[in-house]
């Protein structure tokens, strides 16, 4: 009898220590460096801090994330969000994000064919939007190759965002992005690179030529999401634009940071 007590304690324990793990950065206010500490689950267990969890701690939070949320079922590589957690953990660390709950991720290693923009809510443990997302004109067809944080160049840019403020514009209601990485991203604001709908984005084009059409740089999704996903993910959400493109991968101050065993593609 005192051996299957003491096996539920276990079980009980062990339960309550992954959903903390699970919920990275919410109801942090404690302390300014940004808002570490979690409420237990039970006044049993110790307080814990996902963001000091670093190398291969951190591979061992990523690994959790990724199996709970299933993201295989929805096509996003592991190695892809392990970039995408570890660089958001950094920047919430650094105090960079109003939003630490939501990690938006779009997967430029994915044609456009592919849904490869994922929402993800780390406090409700749920993948919110898995679904399309253009790329820049000029940074290729089905593929985005090619990018760019020139002026006029209408493509799209790499890297990291945080999600700013939403307006009414000439392409109806969008959102304003503010790219955090000098020399990948931070023209976007004055680029006027935003997120917003479009009727390009649709699976009617996929299926009469093989892709969807393309924006002037924005991550434009479809017109019927488009309100929904910028209302969830505006006002200080962390945005990653990745492709496997090794100038970015190489020179990334944010992914510099990340521990050695995740860069599985370097």
């Amino acid at each position: 009898m005192k051996n299957l007590v003491f096996k539920r304690s276990n079980v009980f324990f062990s339960s309550c220590l992954l959903v903390v793990l699970h919920i990275p950065f919410v109801f942090a206010k404690a302390r300014p460096v940004a808002g570490l500490l979690l409420k237990p689950a039970s006044p049993h267990i110790e307080i814990v801090d996902p963001i000091v969890l670093k190398e291969k701690k951190m591979d061992s939070v990523v690994t959790i994330l990724y199996d709970s949320l299933r993201l295989n079922s929805v096509g996003l590589a592991k190695e892809v969000f392990a970039y995408a957690y570890q660089g958001f953990a950094n920047l919430a660390e650094e105090g960079k994000l109003n939003n630490r709950r939501i990690l938006s991720i779009v997967d430029f290693s994915k044609s456009s064919c592919k849904k490869r923009l994922y929402v993800i809510d780390f406090q409700r443990m749920k993948i919110l939007f898995n679904t399309y997302v253009a790329h820049g004109l000029n940074s290729g067809e089905a593929f985005a190759t090619r990018f760019s944080n020139s002026m006029e160049s209408n493509q799209s840019s790499l890297g990291f965002y945080e999600t700013a403020d939403t307006y009414i514009g000439k392409n109806g209601y969008s959102l304003r992005l503010e790219g955090l990485e000098k020399g990948f991203n931070d023209n976007a604001y004055d680029r006027e690179i935003v997120m917003h709908g479009a009727d390009y984005v649709n699976e009617q084009l996929i299926r009469s030529r093989g892709y969807i059409g393309r924006s002037l740089g924005c991550p434009a999704v479809p017109t019927k999401l488009h309100k929904p996903i910028i209302d969830k993910i505006k006002n200080g959400s962390c945005l990653f634009i990745f492709s496997p493109n090794q100038n970015y991968l190489t020179r990334s101050s944010i992914l510099k940071q990340v521990s050695a065993p995740l860069l599985a593609y370097n």
